[in-house]
């Protein structure tokens, strides 16, 4: 699986190339604000090395895709989110704009209504 993608916007986000609000980040991870957030609060939490979709992460990367819902976690605790959403959008029909596996993290404001 290669480890960058050099026409991809994450990619670009995490070699420095373009910039971002980081609000999170170690060897594996990084977590930044979204340009268009939903919420008050709206940051992506996303895998260093890219990977397309969470249908592209082979089952030994399964403690990197928890380890992604617990990064979620520490940035909601740390924003000081009574309650927030964490959302992952799979392939165009799932909602999927940017395809660099990342999960949505909102809050700020009391989260109502379907997902869908």
């Amino acid at each position: 699986m290669p480890t960058a993608d050099p026409t991809c916007l994450f990619c670009k986000i995490v070699g420095g190339t373009l910039p971002a609000e980081r609000v999170y980040e170690d060897h594996e991870i990084l977590a930044f604000k979204d340009i268009h957030p939903q919420a008050p609060f709206h940051c992506l939490v996303i895998p260093k090395a890219h990977v397309p979709t969470l249908n592209d992460f082979p089952p030994e990367q399964a403690e990197l895709v928890g380890r992604l819902l617990l990064t979620a976690r520490r940035i909601a605790g740390e924003q000081g989110l009574p309650g927030y959403r964490v959302a992952m959008n799979v392939n165009r029909e799932g909602g999927q704009v940017v395809f660099h596996a990342h999960l949505h993290v909102l809050g700020g404001r009391p989260l109502q209504g379907a997902l869908g």
